[in-house]
């Protein structure tokens, strides 16, 4: 798919996802079937998900955490596939540096920090150790609710 500047420019405009199609029809100054059109193809192709966030440090009992991962394997990919599919996680990225996968997870009352250790991360093969970094203060922090 190519990301030209309308694209982008309708993209941006959504950051409030509840901004019509026709307000940003008008601001960009193209038509409202246009925006629609364009709007639904980048969703067709997962470039664009439109979707409610919350702040989980405004929900009671409600905190993330960005975990760490190391695997005795180089089958990166797969394994990213497989803790992104794990109870409470928003997203699961290969990367470099002393990790081989970065996880973020979100944990409320009822499922915690622990229970996504013992219960979530030990149903994949090949992990050689995981770091936690339990998030106490973000800053634009959104995240999608999931629980």
């Amino acid at each position: 798919m190519k990301m030209d500047d309308t694209n982008l420019a309708i993209i941006r405009h959504l950051r409030d996802g509840r901004k019509s199609f026709r307000q940003i029809a008008k601001a960009l100054g193209v038509s409202e079937n246009t925006v629609r059109g364009r709007v639904n193809h980048l969703i067709a192709e997962g470039v664009l998900d439109i979707t409610g966030l919350v702040n989980p440090e405004a929900i009671p009992d409600h905190r993330t955490a960005i975990i760490g991962v190391k695997l005795s394997t180089m089958n990166l990919i797969s394994k990213a596939e497989e803790f992104s599919k794990l109870k409470g996680v928003i997203s699961a990225c290969v990367v470099t540096g002393r990790f081989d996968i970065i996880v973020t997870v979100l944990f409320n009352e009822e499922f915690r920090l622990l229970d996504f250790i013992s219960e979530e991360v030990s149903k994949i093969t090949e992990v050689q150790s995981v770091e936690t970094f339990v998030v106490y203060k973000g800053y634009n922090h959104m995240v999608p609710y999931l629980l």
